[in-house]
């Protein structure tokens, strides 16, 4: 019973889909969504629970920082496992430490000893260099960069393109 249920089948539900596929650890992958429409969308997202006995694994996959933070305390509220998704052709440091519902796209970087706690989207190519603290359902967007011993406040977007230098606090 590996099986997914990811909520949210746009872009970055999509996107997480993929890369849970690429892992080739999971058997069924499918959706909940209130607005979207197919044969993997089998529900509205707050039929959540109703899916639990089906689905040992469940993936918030909002963009919204906020959102996605409230949703993994109800999935994991409901018994599922919020699981950490690191794509193969993304780096991430053997003492970094990662939290349920982090998300690593392809051709990101964590470096050493950074702490990505939960539901953090480290974004493709986006780089988390050493010693960094990603808080709760940050974000790095496609190519930003947090450098060296910074620590990100939780919930915070850092945009493409974005260099955050060393020793910011933000």
């Amino acid at each position: 019973m590996n099986d997914l249920l990811i909520l949210g089948a746009g872009g970055y539900g999509r996107t997480v889909a993929e890369t849970a596929q690429e892992l080739g650890i999971f058997g069924r992958i499918a959706f909940l969504d209130d607005n979207a429409e197919g044969k993997d969308v089998l529900d509205k997202c707050a039929s959540y629970e109703v899916y639990q006995k089906d689905f040992l694994f469940a993936y918030p996959a909002f963009g919204a920082n906020d959102v996605r933070a409230e949703w993994i305390e109800k999935l994991r509220g409901a018994g599922f496992i919020v699981p950490v998704l690191v794509h193969p052709r993304a780096y991430v440091s053997p003492s970094a430490k990662l939290g349920c519902g982090v998300v690593v796209l392809a051709q990101a970087a964590v470096g050493t000893n950074t702490v990505l706690e939960p539901g953090v989207i480290v974004n493709m190519g986006a780089i988390a260099d050493h010693d960094c603290v990603l808080g709760e359902c940050v974000h790095l967007a496609p190519g930003a960069v947090v450098k060296a011993g910074n620590h990100i406040a939780a919930q915070r977007k850092i945009e493409s393109g974005t260099v955050i230098e060393r020793g910011a606090e933000l």
